[in-house]
């Protein structure tokens, strides 16, 4: 597989415990590598939620949230209530605004993307089945729900295995780069496919798996690394 493409083991996560009590946050990347919250132009997590509260406001930061474990929950943003229930369905919301969590039974697992605003962007899609992804150029985002920021540019994907097993294929000859288990991650910057390894003007990507993952398309915040 390319060198450049990162293999991110859910084992190898620190739990990082809420000051709250609430709950832990595993940091799956961020860019830039080890920024952290008052530096990052993106940042990818994953969340375990024991119990109800508020979020810490991120002013200047937009959230997309997915349930990715667990019956569900309800946000409330500025007053106005979400429910999200069940799992697999992106929500995106300010992260300056007065938000709320409750839990509609028990913990959930929720996949976070944190974006600085103006300066990167981002969609988040759940996928079953296969499916072709793409790296590369991105046209600038704006208001579409799912991202909020950023100039465009370089694209990276970021899979996320969410259940079952996933394969992804960089190469286009169906060959698995990796094996990703539950909540394992591989990041592909624009760079990781090249004109060597496919037909010039392609860069694509083939991802398979007998269960869920998350595709997370990220560009803006400079070269991802």
């Amino acid at each position: 597989m390319p060198t450049d493409v990162r293999i991110l083991r859910a084992r190898e996560r620190a739990a990082a415990p809420w000051a709250n009590g609430g709950g832990v946050t595993r940091e799956v990347a961020a860019h830039p590598p080890g920024a952290g919250w008052d530096a990052f132009a993106w940042r990818v997590s994953l969340a375990d939620v024991t119990r109800d509260g508020p979020y810490s406001p991120l002013p200047g930061v937009r959230r997309i949230l997915t349930v990715v474990d667990g019956a569900g929950l309800e946000l409330t943003v500025d007053g106005t209530a979400h429910l999200l229930p069940g799992r697999y369905r992106p929500f995106p919301f300010p992260g300056g605004a007065d938000t709320d969590c409750r839990l509609l039974s028990g913990p959930v697992v929720n996949l976070n993307v944190m974006l600085r605003e103006g300066r990167a962007a981002a969609t988040v899609e759940t996928v079953r089945g296969s499916r072709t992804v793409a790296t590369g150029r991105s046209p600038a985002h704006g208001g579409d729900g799912d991202g909020d920021g950023g100039d465009g540019g370089d694209q990276a994907v970021m899979v996320v295995a969410l259940e079952g097993c996933t394969e992804v294929c960089t190469e286009g000859r169906n060959d698995p780069v990796v094996r990703l288990e539950r909540f394992d991650a591989a990041l592909l910057p624009p760079e990781s496919l090249t004109d060597a390894q496919i037909p010039v003007g392609l860069r694509t990507v083939e991802l398979r798996t007998d269960g869920m993952a998350a595709v997370i398309s990220l560009s803006g915040g400079g070269a991802v690394s």
